[in-house]
């Protein structure tokens, strides 16, 4: 399967098309951005590492039953997926408070969440995804008040199966972002990718950062860190 043209380009991936009409292909850059661009490094190994690890999460959600456009690996940064019509919508669980939660609520970053919260965000950059709720999805025809419910429990079926996944690993899954789309057959299936850049890892006895919060806040050692949380889980590099 062949590259054809490039049909988008985000922030750290770019999707091409392929022969097939059916058929795209992620590749997975070196690029590192925060702040929708205002920081952006090249940071060597990551795409391989992010396209390997998104590969192996979808493995395992897949066996529990999640629909994902995951196809086949082609290479240590393209995958083949299926082609998705998607969603403008991200699915946001937290289990602890931190990031712009922290910042909107002033609650204390570190606080365990029971139940998870579960938030709705437009996928948009021009307007940094603002946050939204299911009333507005609805009334602008983001989604169908039936798609957003069946996002909204595959999110969670999502986060009882990682977190158990990362746990048993001795870390913390604080909260993550979901993308769906809709394929040929009209199901919503999970899209675009899982991986430390959309999500945050704390180690779960240190709470040492994991995650692309080590770029956000200048910690350093952020491909190191994506690397160890590979290594703890099993994803062959």
């Amino acid at each position: 399967m062949e590259k054809r043209t490039e049909l988008y380009r985000g922030k750290a991936k770019t999707v091409f098309t392929t022969d097939d009409p059916e058929r795209l292909i992620l590749h997975f850059r070196n690029d590192t951005s925060a702040f929708d661009g205002e920081k952006v490094e090249q940071l060597e190994r990551k795409g391989m590492i992010n396209n390997k690890f998104n590969n192996f999460i979808m493995a395992k959600l897949e066996a529990a039953g999640v629909a994902t456009q995951i196809d086949r690996v082609l290479s240590d940064t393209d995958t083949l997926v299926k082609r998705l019509d998607m969603i403008p919508v991200e699915c946001v669980v937290r289990n602890f408070a931190a990031g712009s939660l922290v910042r909107r609520l002033g609650v204390e970053e570190g606080k365990e969440l029971t139940p998870p919260t579960f938030e709705l965000f437009l996928k948009n950059d021009a307007l940094h995804d603002p946050m939204i709720n299911e009333s507005h999805a609805v009334a602008f025809g983001w989604a169908s008040a039936e798609q957003l419910g069946t996002m909204k429990q595959l999110t969670f079926k999502v986060n009882d199966v990682l977190k158990q996944l990362f746990a048993d690993a001795g870390m913390l899954l604080v909260d993550f972002k979901l993308e769906f789309g809709v394929d040929a057959d009209g199901n919503i299936v999970l899209g675009d990718e899982f991986s430390p850049d959309g999500c945050r890892l704390w180690d779960k006895e240190t709470r040492k950062k994991l995650d692309k919060d080590r770029f956000r806040q200048g910690l350093g050692g952020v491909v190191e860190a994506y690397e160890e949380v590979a290594q703890r889980l099993g994803v062959q590099l």
